[in-house]
């Protein structure tokens, strides 16, 4: 995938209706943290289009970047942020899910677990919600640079375990610093362009 040009088209907040996309969409969900920000950018070949916080939890809104006017990444508001309030706490969880129900152009889900730790209650809560909207995630073991290459097998088992996930589901180490796992993605990518469109096969 060659990145042309990338836009933040719409932001989406609680009381927003969601946009009627023609291109596809993916979808990044993580805990707060996790590095969601640093993979997108990281992808856009941008710096800093999506905003990286200092203060973890401050993602509110489900953010639409418009990648060569053909596919759309999905920023989805980072969840179990600590100090949020449990009704803050509550909307984001209704957004989450609202979009996960009702977007019609949504073709696969990346969920974000830090490499480093097993998966949390709440990124096995997430997990199993987006496999009960009928997606099969594609698990993102961000924070790959913090661990040594020995450690990234027994890791990623770790991470395959705690959420119960089968074999079939694909688990894609990534550093947001040296970028390995970006040519990964775009392959996967790529392919959700060649579904739409069979004259890029």
């Amino acid at each position: 995938m060659i990145i042309k040009n990338v836009s933040l088209e719409t932001v989406c907040g609680i009381t927003s209706k969601l946009p009627e996309n023609i291109h596809p969409e993916v979808a990044f969900a993580g805990k707060s943290n996790v590095g969601k920000s640093s993979l997108i950018n990281g992808l856009m070949n941008r710096k800093s289009l999506a905003r990286t916080s200092s203060q973890p939890g401050k993602t509110q809104t489900i953010n639409y970047y418009n990648i060569n006017d053909e596919i759309y990444f999905v920023d989805l508001p980072g969840y179990g942020y600590a100090q949020a309030n449990e009704h803050v706490k509550a909307q984001w969880g209704k957004m989450i899910e609202d979009y996960l129900h009702k977007s019609k152009q949504l073709k696969l889900v990346f969920l974000l677990i830090d490499i480093r730790h097993a998966p949390s209650e709440n990124d096995r809560i997430m997990y199993d919600w987006i496999r009960r909207n009928g997606y099969d995630p594609i698990i993102i073991a961000t924070k790959l640079d913090k661990i040594n290459r020995s450690q990234i097998q027994k890791q990623v088992k770790l991470i395959r375990t705690t959420l119960q996930a089968g074999a079939d589901t694909q688990i894609v180490p990534y550093s947001a610093q040296t970028k390995q796992g970006r040519e990964e993605i775009y392959e996967i990518l790529d392919g959700i362009l060649a579904a739409e469109d069979p004259a890029q096969e």
